[in-house]
Order: C-alpha cells, then structure tokens, then sequence
C-alpha cells in the first residue's frame, strides 16, 4: 500500500476515535456539571480542556471558563485543532482521499457527522450540547459498525490502528487529568502524584460519598464504562479499581489494556521488513500491561506510570509513522 494511502487511513481513524472522544467527555461534564448536588463548575471545565491539551489554546482566546464558552471550543470552534469540528473535518478530507477503499456505509457516516456542524453557530444550552454531542456520538459508531463489516485487508486494518493508537491516548490522558483532579480537590493536591490509596481510595473523613459518585461515574461515562464497572465490581465506585477497569481489565474495550492488544493485532497484519522494532515495542507495553498489578502501579505512582505511558505510545507513533506512513528515502 501506498505510504499516502496508508496515512490517510490510519489518520481518519484517529480523527474519528478522537472526535467521539471529545463528544464523550463533554457529555460528561455537562452531566456531572448538572446532575452532581455540588456543581462542578469551572475546575471540570478546565479539566476537559487540560484532558484534550486544548487549555493553552482557549486561555489564548480570552474567554473566561464556562460550560457555554468550553462547550462551544470543545465542539464548534475551528480556530484549533482540539474540537469536535475540526476533527470531523480532518477525518472527511482523510476520507475524501481513501473514498475508494470505503463502503458507503462508511463514508455516510463520516459524511453525517460532518453534517452535523454545517453553518452551526453555538452548541446552545446544556440539553441541545447533549443532543448535539450525542449525535456525534451515533454517527461515530456508525463508521465503526462499517468497518467492522468491510473486507479485511490493509485498508481495515491501518483504520483500526489508527483507532487504537488514538484510544490509548485518550484513556491515558483522561485518567492522569481526572484523578489528579478529583484527588486534588480533597487532599489539596499531590505534587503531581495520584493519591488512590488508603484515606483516598476508601473514602477518607471529609469526602463527600454523593459527589465521589458523581466524580467517578463522569470518568466512566466518559469511555462508556460506568455500566461496564457495574458488571465487573459490583460495588461502590471506588477509585483503585476504575484505574484496574481502565488499565489492565483486557475486557473493557477502551482500556489501556484491550488497545494495546488491537495495537499489537493490527501491526501485526500490516508488518513489513522495516517494522520489526516498532512491533517490538508494541509487543513490550501490552505485555506489561497483560501481567501488570494495579497495586504495584498505585504503589509508584499512577501519575508517573500514566506519564511513562503516554510517552511510549507516543514513541510507538512515530514508529508506525516511520515505518508505514512516510517513504523511505532511496
């Protein structure tokens, strides 16, 4: 396959994956920003923005940190890289490229959400930002539900890299911003060190148990896992095991986990003779995480593991750039 082929592919995946993210985690902080009996305010906001790397870009803006203004940056605003829109856009224009290898199923989809955003202005209040991201939402597993039914071969394949790539590194993200945060909140803060442990991760003096709910549920809902905890645990939501669910459980579909494995699958079938290293280090994190013990993480570290994390996926993305999407020099 062609170097330019095989990137725009493996981009319209990451662009779509993140686009649906963004959609997500917005949904959850409007709803925990409405529903909580202790309004989250600007500090869920902000930690939207510092989840998605977009806090630098909208303190440029001069806008000041409401649901309204970080709703509307979060979904609307095309000035940066980092909203729902502009996702979509870049998923479409990586489509348009590739509109030979996709179904119609597939291309739809990415047409409808496009769609969506088409001479709108504002996201409007709490509920239409919910019907709004929602239908984001619908379409992107639209888009997953036809490459799941087209013909196994590159152009699947390097889509669904591409996904994987992009899952990881939300999930990491949304789980080293979120848990700083809500631990910040109660303990004062942790010197960049997550605090899931003893008081912190029973539910020490102080906390209020309603809120905590609130908190975690919105991390859950963010990767579609609140009902997936339910099944798993059983009990209260409890901070050391929404880190076990989003990092190690291989089946939680949007775990560090169960991407790495898609990772490692997907590489797998595009491998050739430059790649090897790149499926080397692929190979190295997922069975880190295969036989990893949430104890022993929270042990050192959730913040300093999550960062390490985060580096190697991004080390492990410029491999498969190397190796698949630009051409080599003769």
């Amino acid at each position: 396959m062609l170097s330019r082929t095989a990137s725009s592919l493996y981009w319209l995946g990451r662009y779509i994956e993140r686009a649906d993210f963004i959609a997500r985690l917005v949904e959850a902080t409007v709803r925990l920003d409405v529903l909580s009996p202790r309004p989250a305010g600007e500090a869920a906001w902000a930690s939207a923005l510092a989840v998605t790397e977009t806090d630098e870009a909208f303190a440029a803006s001069k806008q000041t940190i409401t649901q309204q203004h970080v709703a509307r940056f979060l979904t609307l605003d095309s000035s940066h890289p980092g909203s729902i829109v502009r996702c979509l856009d870049m998923a479409r224009n990586n489509a348009r490229a590739v509109r030979t290898a996709l179904t119609r199923e597939a291309w739809t989809a990415i047409n409808r959400a496009w769609l969506i955003f088409d001479n709108r202005a504002s996201p409007g209040g709490a509920m239409a930002t919910l019907g709004l991201v929602d239908a984001v939402k619908t379409e992107a597993r639209g888009f997953e539900g036809a490459i799941h039914r087209m013909l196994r071969n590159q152009t699947t394949w390097f889509i669904r890299l591409g996904q994987a790539v992009e899952r990881a590194d939300n999930t990491a993200r949304l789980l080293d911003v979120k848990f700083h945060a809500v631990e910040s909140e109660y303990h004062g803060g942790s010197n960049g060190q997550s605090q899931t442990q003893g008081q912190g991760a029973q539910g020490g003096a102080g906390r209020d148990i309603e809120v905590d709910f609130y908190h975690w549920s919105g991390i859950l809902r963010s990767v579609s896992g609140f009902e997936v905890y339910r099944k798993a645990y059983r009990n209260v939501i409890r901070p050391e095991k929404v880190a076990e669910l989003l990092i190690l459980r291989p089946d939680m579909p949007r775990s560090l986990a169960a991407c790495m494995h898609e990772v490692l699958t997907n590489l797998k079938m595009v491998a050739n003779e430059q790649s090897a290293d790149t499926l080397r280090r692929a190979g190295r994190l997922q069975s880190d995480l295969q036989y990893g013990r949430i104890d022993e993480i929270l042990a050192t570290g959730l913040h300093a593991y999550l960062t390490q994390f985060l580096e190697r996926v991004g080390t492990l993305g410029v491999g498969i750039s190397r190796d698949f999407l630009v051409p080599v020099a003769a």
